[in-house]
């Protein structure tokens, strides 16, 4: 059926599928410029102004797809999750028990915390209005979660505890090694406490 300019129903849905992918493309234009950015220069670097220039939008068509600069960093932080949750789940592939997978899901996440510091700083220590273990908790952040709960489940009945330990103790020795807190030269003998605590029912 024709409507009042001619097109069809099928031209009408044709066109609608254009426009969103053509939005999820500057979507994603738009993160990856944030990205760069932040790991070329920090966080400091990265303005509504400056990414209008870098990816040559209007400041206002920035604004039609982000509000602010907080959505921008919350939307590079969701990537990094997708990212984090596919190298734990890869780390993991054909270890030879749980006692292993666990301390490869270990050495993953800290070696992912120390390659990309501008994108772990968006996951978890800017603000990003993320929510995190709630119903409303989107996918990206559920499967991060997943992929470590993964390697806790054999060794406790409580995961979800196990699990929020194990990702707190990570984390804190992502932050403390990314400042210069500790000594890098004791990484391995730190991750041999940890698996331990972790495997140990």
């Amino acid at each position: 059926m024709r409507g009042a300019h001619g097109a069809t129903g099928w031209d009408a849905m044709g066109v609608s599928e254009r426009k969103q992918r053509h939005r999820e493309a500057r979507e994603r234009r738009i993160v990856e410029a944030a990205r760069q950015i932040a790991e070329r220069e920090g966080w400091g670097a990265v303005t509504i102004r400056r990414l209008a220039d870098e990816i040559e939008y209007s400041q206002p068509v920035l604004y039609t797809h982000y509000a602010n600069r907080e959505a921008i960093v919350a939307a590079v932080a969701v990537h990094g999750f997708a990212e984090i949750a596919q190298v734990l789940r890869d780390a993991v592939q054909g270890a030879p028990d749980p006692v292993a997978a666990t301390g490869r899901a270990a050495d993953a996440y800290l070696s992912f915390a120390a390659e990309h510091p501008a994108l772990y700083e968006a996951m978890f220590v800017l603000p990003t209005g993320l929510r995190f273990g709630k119903e409303d908790t989107i996918a990206p952040l559920r499967e991060a979660f997943a992929a470590l709960a993964a390697v806790v489940a054999p060794f406790h009945a409580e995961t979800g505890a196990a699990t929020e330990f194990f990702w707190s103790a990570l984390h804190g020795l992502a932050e403390l090694d990314r400042t210069g807190r500790i000594r890098p030269e004791a990484r391995a003998e730190r991750l041999a406490f940890l698996i331990r605590a972790v495997v140990t029912p």
